[in-house]
């Protein structure tokens, strides 16, 4: 009677097991690569603060800067995925972050022309991170819509945000743009 038991509870706690017999369900690529953005400390404050420098922005730069800055980051990723490296890549997604952070602490409005261009320097070196960090099992396309959506989403959260928040809030939007560039500061000196 014992024995029949201890058999059941070892096959109890082996069934799930079974579900992951064939690889894959942790590798989804769709799933790592919405997590990446997300669960990085320095991609998620430099695309959320996207969001919110876009936000302070008028006219056609409210949705220029973050499509500016997925489509970079595509590119960066598909260069990623070729194996493609750029010098000082970490150091440049930790600039970014300060950057950004700067940016959004000043509600920066800069000539077109430059905030197109910052933004698509610093997306290539988050794409191109996202790109060399595939996972193994892990379908490139899957993934890159993953990061893709992540990415958008970040932005999005970022702009809702500022734009519906009550302008006696706009000192605080300040406020989390200078921690983000704290972060950078302290990214960057690590």
């Amino acid at each position: 009677m014992n024995l029949r038991k201890t058999l059941y509870a070892i096959a109890l706690f082996c069934t799930p097991a079974l579900a992951f017999a064939h690889p894959g369900h942790g590798d989804s690529g769709i799933m790592a690569g919405l997590a990446h953005p997300v669960f990085g400390l320095d991609h998620l404050l430099a695309m959320f603060a996207v969001g919110l420098w876009a936000a302070q922005q008028s006219g056609a730069a409210r949705w220029v800067l973050p499509v500016t800055f997925v489509g970079a980051m595509l590119v960066g990723g598909l260069l990623g995925f070729a194996g493609v490296e750029i010098p000082l890549m970490e150091t440049g997604i930790a600039g970014s972050v300060l950057a950004f952070g700067l940016l959004v602490a000043v509600a920066a409005r800069l000539p077109m022309v430059v905030s197109v261009a910052l933004t698509a320097l610093f997306a290539l070196t988050h794409g191109v991170a996202h790109g060399l960090e595939l996972p193994d099992l892990a379908s490139p396309f899957g993934y890159a819509i993953g990061f893709i959506v992540a990415t958008a989403a970040l932005h999005a959260i970022g702009f809702a945000l500022v734009r519906f928040l009550p302008q006696a809030a706009a000192p605080l939007v300040r406020i989390a743009g200078a921690a983000s560039a704290a972060t950078g500061v302290w990214l960057l000196a690590s």
